[in-house]
């Protein structure tokens, strides 16, 4: 197997997973937020809505420079679930696509990750793609699934049953 058929069975149980907790999250409350030190509910469903580009751009660019960043930042202004969903759909879709096309070669080229001249990562693709994609999405998605226990919003079951549903 590839390194992208690998992460390719993993990408889509994670992107399964994220969209079923994006589909919980309830439009009256955007503006939750269980802490002050705490993202609110709708950024952080948008920030997991929007996180498969940064993935993409992983796949797709030479590097990036957040200082001096070529790609547009992703609005984290919650509208609506349908449009977190539509948003979600969207981005999965052009990272699974770059993710189907790239070779172990790709994958294993150097990705440099900074901000200005500092260097905050600079590792291959594939280990910036696990990182920066793989588990910065399941690390906010669980939050967001703590954010829905929270609300008493049933919590999907995702890696093992929950709570409030069994497998």
């Amino acid at each position: 197997m590839t390194i992208a058929e690998i992460f390719l069975e993993d990408f889509d149980a994670m992107a399964s997973n994220t969209r079923r907790v994006i589909e919980r999250v309830p439009e009256d409350k955007p503006e939750w937020t269980p802490h002050d030190k705490s993202m609110k509910m709708g950024k952080l469903a948008m920030h997991c809505a929007t996180m498969l580009l940064f993935g993409y751009y992983i796949l797709e660019d030479d590097g990036m420079d957040m200082a001096n960043s070529k790609r547009e930042q992703s609005n984290l202004t919650f509208k609506s679930r349908e449009d977190a969903l539509a948003q979600f759909d969207d981005a999965a879709a052009k990272c699974r696509a770059a993710l189907s096309a790239a070779s172990d070669e790709h994958m294993m080229r150097p990705w440099k990750f900074s901000f200005g001249e500092h260097v905050i990562s600079h590792h291959s693709r594939a280990k910036s793609f696990r990182i920066f994609c793989f588990d910065h999405m399941i690390h906010h998605t669980a939050q967001l699934g703590v954010y829905l226990r929270l609300n008493d919003i049933p919590v999907p079951a995702l890696y093992g049953p929950s709570a409030d549903e069994q497998f």
